[in-house]
């Protein structure tokens, strides 16, 4: 894998060693995957709520003017089968950028074939190669696979932050009336 100009890793991809499993960056051809992929892991995740985002979302956000993200997508025989969501962030603490992951996913049907394990080598790859100090995401207390899984892979989960959120009218309220007439 190497980085291409802008800082994603180029080329048409990379077999890992997890059963012929292909990684490459999504391309605009993903997007409506990606979006069942999305819609999939909301329904496994028991997530409250119907999935808003739709595909011209996901595809602004990977693909736009402006692009906010980025993805991998992992195949078998050049089929998708799951993927990674991800994001820049920066510490300033530590004085430097880390990745995000927002979303990690697999078939169920493809689970146990070390794709999951794939898919985070290759950001924590992607975050050594740009310098970051960290590859971090969030999941949910329920999930306990998940987290067997994740401490399997050596990481850990932390105690000492509390993940705080505004959102809907909350987040409308306050962001309108305390900012009214500055």
């Amino acid at each position: 894998m190497t980085g291409g100009q802008d800082g994603r890793h180029g080329g048409s991809g990379r077999t890992s060693g997890a059963s012929g499993v292909g990684l490459r960056p999504a391309s605009p051809q993903d997007v409506e995957t990606l979006h069942r992929f999305v819609v999939e892991l909301a329904e496994a995740e028991s997530f409250p709520g119907e999935v808003e985002a739709k595909p011209v979302d996901l595809a602004d956000a990977l693909f736009g003017a402006r692009p906010i993200a980025e993805a991998v997508v992992a195949t078998i025989g050049g089929r998708p089968v799951g993927f990674a969501l991800f994001y820049p962030t920066y510490s300033t603490i530590l004085g430097r950028g880390s990745i995000h992951l927002e979303d990690l996913y697999v078939e169920r049907e493809h689970r146990g074939l070390g794709i999951g394990e794939a898919l985070l080598g290759y950001l924590a790859r992607l975050a050594a190669d740009r310098g970051c100090a960290r590859l971090e995401w969030w999941v949910l207390r329920t999930n306990i696979n998940a987290i067997r899984f994740y401490e399997r892979l050596q990481a850990r989960g932390l105690d000492e932050i509390e993940v705080m959120r505004l959102d809907g009218d909350a987040l409308d309220w306050f962001g309108r009336d305390l900012t009214d007439g500055v």
